[in-house]
């Protein structure tokens, strides 16, 4: 099978969600393509092909829809091109209203008893300049429609406000001469003006959409400071290659991916992982391209460029997020392609129904036009697609990465939530939970161990020194080091013969538990791993016996407690030991435990859970993958491995627990706008329209009413720009 290619075309001239379906339409009949979505509030179409068809085909098939395409800018030409069209959106929209304003004036003052009128042709010049040349991108959209055989919401305006704007002309022809005749210019011209403004401002909230793509791209540095031979070089980042040596001073902005090879400093990666505190970098860290140097000057060694580093990925995450189409958007789609005609026929049926009631021509055709301004399919295009730019925007901000509308739409119906352990609910590395001392105090006890692991790098090694540099007990060196293979570690302290290991090493050394058996009976119970301290020699003893464990990650308590506020249940699944599974189920309050599951199984625990509710399944490790990927949801850790986030439908940046119940927050906040301006654009259009036709909305006010339900549906879906995770000051003990 060929392999697929991808596509992102900028899409210009499209209005309307009937504008959406019929570029679509036209993608979709060019031989080799499989999957089109287009995207009315970001204008772009996304087109998976097969084999290496040219992109300029596509192009062209747009093009013979009535419509513009080219195959994908820059992002900052393509932001450019953007604020430049919204420039003269503005400017349209100001001489618009200029104009018009004259021509409503009359209006406005009749109710004041002011009775004035300007004179025939004075209106004739207004208005013409407003229908003709303002209005004139209406004219050529609607040509571009019916010449492709469909319609869309420029024919519907150019329609009404011709119609309006002809009968004056009529009525203007046969009046008397000095007569003043009842004249519609203010009708068309103020709608015109109404829908331009309508349109300005859709533009403006649908860039505010976007701003969440737009702040990413803004964190890439487009040059840096390249370190060849000890010379530093201002160069390009296309000049770089993997494995050269950038520094970055402080308060710029890492150019790379990389590893730190010199300096200590911190870096603010708020804008990447939403981690709002400053993380310590040193040698061997990694940094992140994007993120923000702070005191120190650092010497990065580059480990990613161009499209793999982590920000790269991160936009392509949320640019697909926002591409692509909801399920509940195919109810849209049908209803957009027959909703143009539908609505002609409406008006010819209001027209017709008029005048054979008895109605003067006039009073039919006015009541017509009103049916076409007042339509809009414009508030049904948008109602989707700019709730889920917005919602994948701020969760981006916050960390969440939403992989696509279809997760987001399930997210939202999840009532049951997976955790894996290791990793997820705890650090993954282990420390001392408990420790008891038997000859000497806790305190010795604890420098005795730390002299016998100092220079070790086994992980349990790592816990006894952390807990040394917590209490800041000194690690004196130890003599005569040696590893006990399968047991643990000998050495000499102060002519003592010491030894840290398991239980293999204290039979070996001919010793028994004594006093601390009963400790290690429950300590085992709970799934600890124990280490003993002894004393060999002529007359071997137990020092003290110390308990290893997994900590909890802060904020898992608050994360588990968050969940059960929403009315989700948490679960365990994990394939460690029963004993480790139901300590940390009880530390954090959950209830239901899946232990000494294999790695294989753990798809099919998740898939019988599914039986009885929507499941998310949280994780981050390889053996995860299969369980994320049979889950409703899945949802990856950040830190975690690529495989899980591939199998995931939501990456969280941040081993952060408190963003899983944050990540379904905002999933259901989407789908709530989502189905609230779907019900709005539905309802504005089955009352309006009939309004309308009965005669009961002049074209004026039809014309501010479609202007604002437009306006309308982006403005209710941008409230969801002010949402933030709810993250408390952490409590958890861990």
């Amino acid at each position: 099978m060929s392999d697929s290619t991808t596509f992102d075309l900028p899409i210009g001239g499209m209005t309307c969600a009937s504008c959406a379906g019929r570029v679509e339409r036209a993608l979709s009949k060019v031989p080799g393509v499989q999957h089109v979505s287009v995207n009315l509030a970001n204008e772009r179409a996304h087109v998976e092909v097969l084999g290496n068809l040219d992109g300029q085909v596509l192009v062209d098939a747009v093009s013979r829809a009535g419509y513009s395409a080219s195959l994908a800018p820059s992002p900052k030409v393509d932001q450019a091109d953007a604020a430049r069209r919204l420039r003269n959106e503005r400017w349209a929209v100001a001489l618009a209203v200029l104009l018009a304003l004259p021509l409503v004036l009359p209006m406005l003052l009749q109710p004041l008893g002011i009775h004035w009128m300007l004179p025939a042709w004075a209106q004739f010049v207004l208005a013409t300049p407003v229908q003709f040349i303002l209005g004139a991108r209406f004219y050529v959209a609607a040509y571009k429609a019916v010449r492709a055989g469909a319609g869309n919401m420029d024919l519907l305006v150019a329609l009404g406000t011709s119609a309006g704007y002809g009968l004056s002309l009529y009525e203007w022809a046969r009046a008397d001469a000095g007569s003043m005749p009842h004249l519609y210019f203010e009708a068309s011209a103020v709608v015109i003006a109404l829908v331009l403004l309508g349109k300005y401002l859709e533009s403006r909230a649908k860039r505010q959409t976007a701003s969440a793509i737009r702040a990413l791209e803004a964190l890439r540095p487009e040059r840096a400071l390249q370190v060849l031979d000890g010379v530093e070089r201002d160069v390009p980042i296309s000049a770089l290659r993997l494995h050269d040596l950038v520094l970055v001073k402080p308060g710029e902005r890492f150019p790379v991916d990389g590893e730190v090879v010199e300096g200590q400093s911190h870096a603010d990666e708020a804008l990447i992982s939403g981690e709002s505190l400053p993380v310590p970098k040193q040698p061997g860290d990694h940094v992140t391209g994007g993120a923000i140097n702070g005191e120190g000057r650092l010497l990065v060694r580059t480990l990613a460029l161009g499209t793999e580093t982590v920000l790269a990925r991160i936009i392509r995450l949320v640019e697909d997020a926002q591409a692509a189409k909801a399920p509940i958007q195919k109810l849209v789609d049908r209803v957009s392609q027959v909703f143009v005609p539908a609505v002609l026929v409406l008006a010819l049926l209001t027209l017709v129904g008029w005048w054979l009631a008895g109605a003067p021509m006039e009073t039919a055709l006015i009541n017509a036009v009103a049916v076409l301004v007042i339509a809009c399919p414009c508030a049904l295009g948008l109602a989707t697609p700019t709730a889920i730019m917005a919602g994948t925007g701020v969760a981006a901000r916050h960390g969440i990465l939403i992989k696509d509308a279809e997760a987001l739409e399930r997210a939202y119906a999840v009532n049951r939530v997976v955790f894996d352990k290791t990793g997820t609910l705890t650090s993954g590395s282990p420390r001392i939970v408990h420790s008891q001392a038997l000859v000497d105090d806790q305190a010795q006890l604890l420098r005795l161990a730390g002299a016998l692991q100092r220079g070790s790098e086994h992980p349990l090694a790592k816990a006894v020194l952390d807990a040394c540099d917590e209490q800041q007990i000194a690690v004196p060196a130890i003599g005569d080091s040696q590893s006990l293979t399968g047991r643990g570690i000998a050495g000499t302290l102060d002519g003592r013969d010491l030894a840290l290991g398991n239980r293999r090493l204290l039979e070996e050394s001919g010793l028994q538990p004594g006093p601390l058996a009963a400790s290690a009976t429950a300590w085992e119970a709970e799934g600890r791993t124990l280490s003993w301290l002894i004393e060999r020699g002529a007359q071997p003893r137990v020092l003290g016996l110390f308990a290893f464990g997994d900590s909890l990650k802060p904020g898992a308590g608050q994360a588990i407690r968050q969940l059960a506020e929403q009315g989700i249940s948490s679960h365990l699944l994990t394939g460690d030991n029963r004993g480790s599974a139901r300590v940390v189920a009880e530390a954090l309050g959950i209830d239901d435990v899946h232990a000494e599951v294999l790695p294989a199984d753990k798809a099919a625990t998740v898939t019988a859970l599914k039986k009885t509710g929507v499941v998310a399944m949280v994780g981050d490790g390889i053996n995860d993958a299969p369980a994320l990927a049979a889950a409703d949801i899945g949802i990856a850790m950040g830190g975690g491995t690529d495989v899980a986030m591939q199998a995931a439908g939501i990456t969280l940046m941040r081993g952060d627990p408190r963003l899983v119940p944050a990540a379904l927050e905002i999933s259901r906040k989407t789908y709530a706008k989502i189905r609230q301006n779907l019900f709005w654009a539905f309802i504005y259009n089955l009352i309006g329209i009939p309004l309308a036709a009965f005669g009961l909305l002049n074209p004026v006010l039809a014309g501010a009413a479609m202007a604002l339900s437009s306006v309308s549906v982006v403005s209710n879906a941008l409230w969801l720009k002010t949402w933030k995770p709810d993250t408390p000051p952490q409590d958890d003990a861990s």
